[in-house]
């Protein structure tokens, strides 16, 4: 069982002076990053479409072993929710395949919470996902929690987000080999620090499951900088369990 552990983003002004050194240029703060934990969850690519050469830049940047999941743009999950997307999830999926080559790890697709569950939604999304990339669908509408879901993202080989969050259940769900969870600050949204107890509890849970081959896991309580120790605390217990 691997696990992949890191921050959802890394450019965040507020972490300097307490996670990045005062005299440390943001220029280099992605390096700096890169040489504390061995992944990146890129969030800027929900916000906008990512571009080849910025995603070679930072493959270029990064050690050899790094690797990077990558966000889907909410232009493709929040504002046309899957309709007519074929080509855009197209030049999506070759855009991150050519600019990050070996080091792309799994690719995002965070649903807003208007878009619950229903069999006609579910079909279209996976009608238009590429198989061939590791897919991960994170859902903010409790309807999607139910075994129909799980049933069907088992078929296609999909991985369900799991995810800690004041609105939503935190049980990690195992849909493969492939576990994805991600810390969004409980009982403060981006904010909440989580205690070694908590994260333990997490771990544990994922551990035991059969079958599970890679553990990636985020942390997006990132406004209080609590992700940084978080991520630090659950790399030790990550290490303790192999």
């Amino acid at each position: 069982m691997k696990w992949h552990i890191g921050c959802s983003g890394f450019h965040y002004k507020h972490w300097k002076g307490t996670f990045y050194p005062e005299g440390l240029a943001q220029k280099r703060w992605f390096e700096f990053y890169t040489a504390q934990f061995g992944t990146l969850e890129l969030n800027v690519t929900f916000y906008r479409f990512p571009r080849g050469p910025v995603l070679r830049g930072w493959y270029e940047r990064s050690p050899e072993d790094f690797r990077f999941s990558v966000k889907a743009p909410k232009a493709i999950t929040h504002f046309k929710q899957f309709h007519g997307t074929s080509d855009m999830l197209s030049d999506f999926y070759g855009t991150i395949r050519e600019g990050l080559g070996v080091k792309l790890g799994p690719v995002l697709f965070q649903f807003p919470p208007r878009f619950h569950y229903e069999p006609e939604r579910l079909q279209r999304v996976l009608d238009q996902l590429d198989l061939g990339f590791n897919n991960v669908l994170e859902f903010r509408h409790t309807s999607w929690w139910c075994e129909e879901v799980y049933t069907a993202l088992r078929h296609r080989g999909l991985t369900f987000c799991g995810m800690s969050h004041p609105d939503l259940p935190a049980e990690p769900i195992i849909t493969g080999s492939v576990v994805y969870y991600r810390f969004h600050g409980v009982p403060e949204l981006y904010r909440s620090y989580y205690s070694e107890e908590a994260l333990a509890i997490v771990a544990d849970k994922i551990r035991v499951e059969p079958g599970v081959k890679e553990v990636w896991c985020y942390f997006n309580n990132d406004a209080a900088v609590a992700a940084i120790p978080n991520a630090h605390t659950l790399i030790d217990l990550a290490g303790k369990i192999l």
